[in-house]
């Protein structure tokens, strides 16, 4: 069968245009990588991406890396729904056939079963799978990301560079910043400076955000000011050092809540009146003037889903 010349003609034109596409694609690769364990070489952009940490999955789905199995922590809890993924951004795993890994404790055997060709572990927190680092790195590429000194912005575009998806990092990014610009300039802000933490009634304990943290650079971005913490403030260290918390309990407490308002993260309205109810705070100026908010059980870790919802919260309470 012969074909007309034109026919002919664009055929070759659609040979170079994919020839093109496949060229600049393979440029971008082999990548080079730093963590806190040495540079590491990518040889081909990433295709099967395995997190053993639940926080980093949010942000890996928020720009459309392809995730296929997360950690996940116990299912059906006040942050968690029934496979063990965090509420803000469960239905979106689900829509994507995001395979749980685990409940709680790291599993080499469960990661190695899905053949990923990048792990990606968490330096810090109840997440971090850090222990597993040598067993890991013999089945896949193994990066480790600090997600506890920077913002869901910087671990956005991070990850963004990390698996080749800069653009859609940048554009949630973008999105999200109009969204706050547009929402900072109708806010009428409580006075200042305010402390932002996670209370945990049972344990009368609370972890407070730092400005390290990502909640306390969100609240930054949002005109609010972190109150400093008092001087030779007795505070615990029992998840390890970490650059996002500061753990206060018994006689600390009180002195370390020491915001003209308090916004929980993590908590519901319950946390909220359970922390008013505690007689050892009662004489703090954020429970005396009536200044304590809840911010949800969805923002335990914050990502572009939480963080959207955060947003939207502080728009009703000061909008």
């Amino acid at each position: 069968m012969k074909f007309p010349f034109w026919c002919h003609k664009h055929v070759v034109l659609l040979g170079i245009l994919v020839l093109g596409l496949n060229s600049a694609w393979a440029a971008d690769w082999p990548r080079q990588v730093t963590d806190s364990r040495g540079t590491h070489q990518l040889e081909n952009q990433p295709l099967r991406i395995v997190s053993t940490s639940v926080t980093l999955t949010g942000s890996l789905l928020a720009i459309d890396a392809p995730v296929i199995a997360s950690g996940a922590t116990t299912p059906n809890n006040r942050f968690a729904d029934d496979q063990g993924f965090l509420r803000q951004w469960g239905d979106i795993a689900k829509q994507r056939n995001v395979a749980r890994l685990y409940i709680g404790e790291p599993n080499a055997e469960a990661v190695a079963a899905q053949m990923p060709d990048l792990i990606l572990i968490s330096a810090t927190g109840g997440d971090s799978a850090l222990a597993l680092y040598d067993q890991l790195s013999t089945i896949a590429p193994t990066l480790v990301i600090n997600y506890d000194d920077k913002s869901w912005q910087a671990l956005l575009t991070q990850l963004g560079e990390i698996t080749g998806h800069e653009k859609q990092a940048a554009a949630r990014i973008t999105e999200f910043n109009q969204q706050l610009a547009t929402a900072k300039a109708r806010m009428k802000l409580p006075p200042q400076p305010v402390t932002a933490l996670v209370y945990t009634p049972a344990a009368h304990g609370a972890n407070v955000w730092t400005d390290d943290s990502a909640q306390g650079k969100l609240m930054q971005q949002l005109g609010f000011a972190l109150a400093p913490l008092p001087a030779n403030l007795h505070a615990s260290q029992s998840q390890g050092k970490r650059h996002d918390i500061v753990q206060l309990g018994g006689e600390s407490l009180a002195a370390g809540l020491n915001g003209e308002a308090l916004f929980l993260f993590a908590s519901d309205q319950k946390d909220a009146d359970a922390l008013n109810a505690n007689p050892l705070l009662a004489h703090i100026p954020a429970v005396q003037n009536k200044r304590v908010y809840a911010l949800g059980a969805e923002t335990f870790r914050l990502d572009y889903y939480s963080a959207t919802r955060v947003l939207q919260r502080l728009s009703q309470l000061f909008g």
